[in-house]
C-alpha cells in the first residue's frame, strides 16, 4: 500500500513528455536511443526517432544489441521525421557526431534542442565494430539514465546539453 502511495506520488509530480530522437539515417543511434528511453523512461517519457533522409532499415547490428539487451524492437522503423510532423515533441535530441563532420539535421519546431554527439558505430568495420556498437549503446545508456533522473523543473536545454557532454 506504501509502494502504491509512493509510485502514485511520483507519476504525479511529472508531466508526459514527447522526446525525438534526431539524425540523418535513423538506422542506428537514434534507434538505440528510442528503445532505450521507451524502457528506461516508461510512465514519463514518449520516445520517438527519425531522420532527416532516412536509409529505411535498421541496422542489423542495432537490433542485435537491443535484443542482447533485451529491449523491444517490434515498434521500431527507420522513417522520416515528416512522418512525425502531427506529433508535438517536447525534446529534440539530436544524435549525430559533429566531430566526424557529420551534418546534424535542424529541428524547428517549437522543443528544447539539444545536441548528444554519438560516435556512428555503422562506420566501424572488421573486429573492432562489435565494440563501437557497444560504446554508442553504453553511451546512450549513461545518457539516458541522467536524463530519467532529472525533475521537469530541471529538464532545458543547458541540463540537456551538459548530458551529451559528459559521458564516456
Amino acid at each position: 500500500m506504501v509502494i502504491m502511495h509512493i509510485w502514485k506520488h511520483i507519476c504525479n509530480n511529472y508531466t508526459m513528455k514527447n522526446i525525438l530522437f534526431l539524425c540523418t539515417g535513423n538506422s542506428c543511434r537514434s534507434i538505440l536511443a528510442e528503445a532505450l528511453l521507451n524502457n528506461l523512461g516508461k510512465n514519463r517519457f514518449i520516445a520517438y526517432s527519425a531522420g532527416s533522409f532516412p536509409i529505411g532499415q535498421i541496422n542489423s547490428d542495432s537490433l542485435k544489441i537491443l535484443q542482447t539487451n533485451k529491449l523491444p524492437i517490434l515498434n521500431l522503423a527507420s522513417k522520416s521525421w515528416h512522418t512525425l510532423e502531427f506529433i508535438e515533441f517536447d525534446i529534440v535530441i539530436t544524435v549525430c557526431d559533429n566531430a566526424a563532420a557529420e551534418t546534424c539535421p535542424l529541428y524547428l519546431g517549437n522543443a528544447i534542442n539539444a545536441h548528444w554527439g554519438i560516435s556512428d558505430p555503422d562506420k566501424v568495420k572488421g573486429t573492432a565494430r562489435p565494440l563501437a556498437f557497444d560504446k554508442a549503446f553504453n553511451q546512450l545508456v549513461q545518457r539516458i539514465e541522467k536524463l530519467v533522473l532529472l525533475a521537469d523543473d530541471d529538464i532545458n536545454e543547458t541540463q540537456l546539453n551538459l548530458i551529451g557532454t559528459h559521458s564516456t
